[in-house]
This record gives structure tokens, C-alpha cells and sequence, in this order.
């Protein structure tokens, strides 16, 4: 490896950087261990990459341009190259800018690389500018061990931007979930507290009973439980649980995974196990659908970054699942409760023989008529989306 000159890098002893001395004792030690100068700058020495590049910039009087792994870089300007020659030249092409070819080198008045880039890479006009030898080294690495049609240096940070977006609906959902099964929780307050009322109630009919001294706390107790749950289930139900219902659910579940299309494998089909839409989502993404090939295996993290974005789908269609069997159970533990307190306080009313209804039988049998509307108007909506929906599939 040839020894570095101190000239590009006197820019960071003008600007304070670093001292003389210990600028030539780095370069001395990059010489001796058979490194470039830069390496022990920014990894040893704490140099910052911008003021290296300033730095290197003012040396070879021309902008300097910095990676980012985000940067699309069209496919006609790296395809064919060659990753040897680029990386012993120092150059790739990373933008095209109307007629104009932007090329990161590492020298970039260097006239050999400059001819090889005319060479490789037609265009009317170049601009070259400098960057930082590893970050040469990283476009080459992201771009060139792929397919020319794939680019892998962007991909992982796509790739891992919709995990996080996957991620934050199915915490969304997990967190409807929870409020489903705190309006549970709350009914099942509510439940035992309308049961001890109609215990009390049936107690002071009853003259020749043990617990019939006991009516009264038994009654208040009763009041109190289902005082709390009632209060707890309507501040459930007043905080928006309204969201992850019907055709809402589907929608957004369907957009947080449809990039995954690119992704899919056409001969390994799976059947969906029955005609609800979530379930026909789920059965177009294989449980292992990568696509890449890596060459050399040293990206096989963009084809298990791949896998993980499938799965992480799969993870999010049955999230979706879940919330939807979540709310339909509330649904149906209401209508359990409700049809059960309406027949409670009917069964009251025939066992005592009293006739009309007394206040506590209405109290009973009217929560219970509420309990029920309230549970349909849970439990309709994720029926609906069962099967009510597969037409949005087509779309």
C-alpha cells in the first residue's frame, strides 16, 4: 500500500483539528501497520467525518459527498461494473442529475479514474467529489454484491422503516386488546355486583334462611361492585375502541403489509383456510418468501432482513385476527351476561309469585336488556369482518 501524503489532511491542522506532530505520527503509523491515514483519523483519533471531509474537500477544490445508505442510485449506473477495479480506483457513481453523472472518488483529480469512469459509465457531463475511502467502499459493497435490478444498500433501511411501521399497529392493537379485556374485567365487576342485589333481593323474602339477617350488607355490597365495574366498562367504552372494527381493521392492516407484494413467491401458493379476507392475506405470504440470492454470503442479513419482514406481516394479519376475536368475545360475554340477568330477573319474579314486577326484577332484567344491545353492537362488527369482506381483497 502506498504511503499517504500529509497534504490532504493539512486542512484538519489549519482548521485545529489536530496538531502537526500528531498528524505525522499518524501517518507513520498507517504506513508501519500498512493502513490508509483516514482509518486512524476517524477511528482512533476521534476525527469527525464532515470535518474530514472539509478537510479533503478544500485540498482537491470540490464538493464533498458523504453516504447514506438511502440514496437511490439508478440501476444503469452501477450494472456491469466491475467491484475490483472500483474499489482500487476509489470511485463509484452514485447520482444522475439530469445529464449529469455524480461520481464519489476518493481522489478525484486522480486521471486514471477519471478515464475508467468515462469508460464505464457514459454521460455527457461528470462532477466528482470526494468521499471518504469506506464510504466508497460501503456503495460498492451495498450495490454490487446483488443482482443489478435489486438495490441492497437502501432495501435493509426499507425493509426494517415497515417493521417499525408493522410494529406500531400491532401495538395499537395490542393495547385495543388490553381495553377489551379491561371492559371484560369490568363486566365481570358488574356481574357479581347485579347478582348480590338479586341475592339481597331474593333474602328478604325469605324468613327461614341464614343469610337473610344479612340482606342489607350484602346489598350495598352488591351496589358498590357494580358501581365500580359500571364506571370502569363505560370509561373503557368512551376511549375510541372504536378503531380496529370491520372494514377499518382490514384496511389498515392490508396497507401496513402490501410492500410485502414484491417479496412473494408465485409457485409456493398456500390456501387460505376459510373465505374470511384476513385470511386470504395471510395465505399470500409464504411463511419463507425471500427472493435474494446472496452473493457472496455476506448478504445473507438482506435476505434474512426479508424473512424477517415477512414473518413480521404474518405477525401483523394475526394481530389483526386476535383484536377482531378479542372485541367478539367482549361482544358475546355481554350477551352472556345480558340474556343471563333478563332471565334472572324473569326466574325472580316467578319464584317470589309477586306480581307486578318489583323494582329490583326491572333493575335486573333492564341491565340486562342493555348488556345485550351493547354486546351485539360489539360482536356484529367482527362478524362482519369474517365474512362479510372478501371483496376488498380484489381490489
Amino acid at each position: 500500500m502506498t504511503t499517504e501524503s500529509s497534504s490532504p489532511y493539512q486542512g484538519l491542522v489549519d482548521a485545529a483539528v489536530l496538531d502537526a506532530a500528531t498528524l505525522h505520527v499518524a501517518q507513520r503509523s498507517a504506513a508501519r501497520r500498512g493502513i490508509h491515514t483516514e482509518r486512524i483519523l476517524l477511528h482512533e483519533l476521534g476525527v469527525s467525518r464532515c470535518a474530514l471531509l472539509e478537510a479533503l474537500a478544500r485540498y482537491y477544490g470540490c464538493a464533498f459527498l458523504q453516504y447514506d445508505e438511502r440514496l437511490p442510485v439508478p440501476t444503469e449506473l452501477f450494472a456491469g461494473l466491475d467491484p475490483k477495479q472500483l474499489r482500487t480506483q476509489g470511485w463509484f457513481p452514485v447520482r444522475k442529475v439530469g445529464e449529469t453523472v455524480i461520481v464519489a472518488a476518493v481522489d478525484p483529480n486522480a486521471a486514471e479514474m477519471r478515464n475508467a469512469v468515462r469508460k464505464s459509465v457514459p454521460a455527457s457531463v461528470y462532477e466528482f467529489r470526494v468521499a471518504l475511502r469506506e464510504d466508497v467502499s460501503w456503495y460498492i459493497q451495498d450495490y454490487l454484491h446483488a443482482e443489478a435490478p435489486l438495490l441492497i444498500g437502501i432495501e435493509r433501511t426499507g425493509l426494517a422503516y415497515w417493521r417499525n411501521t408493522m410494529a406500531h399497529w400491532r401495538t395499537k392493537l395490542a393495547a385495543h386488546r388490553t381495553a377489551h379485556a379491561r371492559a371484560r374485567t369490568s363486566m365481570k365487576l358488574l356481574r357479581w355486583g347485579l347478582a348480590m342485589i338479586a341475592l339481597a333481593n331474593v333474602l328478604t323474602h325469605l324468613t327461614a334462611n341464614v343469610l337473610s339477617p344479612y340482606h342489607l350488607p350484602i346489598l350495598l355490597v352488591g351496589i358498590l361492585l357494580a358501581f365500580i365495574g359500571l364506571v370502569d366498562y363505560l370509561r373503557v367504552r368512551k376511549a375510541r375502541m372504536d378503531l380496529p372494527c370491520s372494514k377499518e381493521l382490514f384496511d389498515i392492516t392490508i396497507e401496513n403489509i402490501r410492500f410485502t407484494e414484491r417479496y412473494h413467491l408465485p409457485e409456493a401458493p398456500i390456501h387460505a383456510k376459510d373465505d374470511s379476507p384476513l385470511a386470504k392475506l395471510a395465505a399470500a405470504i409464504p411463511n419463507h418468501c425471500s427472493v435474494l440470492r446472496p452473493v457472496p454470503a455476506s448478504k445473507e442479513r438482506t435476505h434474512l432482513a426479508r424473512e424477517r419482514n415477512i414473518l413480521a406481516a404474518q405477525r401483523t394479519i394475526a394481530s389483526s385476527q386476535r383484536t377482531s376475536y378479542a372485541r367478539a368475545r367482549t361482544g358475546l360475554s355481554l350477551i352472556r351476561t345480558g340474556v343471563a340477568f333478563i332471565g334472572l330477573g324473569i326466574a325472580i319474579h316467578k319464584l317470589l309469585g309477586e306480581s307486578p314486577y318489583s323494582f329490583t326484577e326491572y333493575l335486573l332484567m333492564g341491565a340486562g336488556a342493555l348488556m345485550l344491545i351493547d354486546g351485539l353492537l360489539w360482536y356484529l362488527p367482527a362478524r362482519r369482518l369474517k365474512y362479510g369482506l372478501g371483496r376488498e381483497l380484489s381490489r
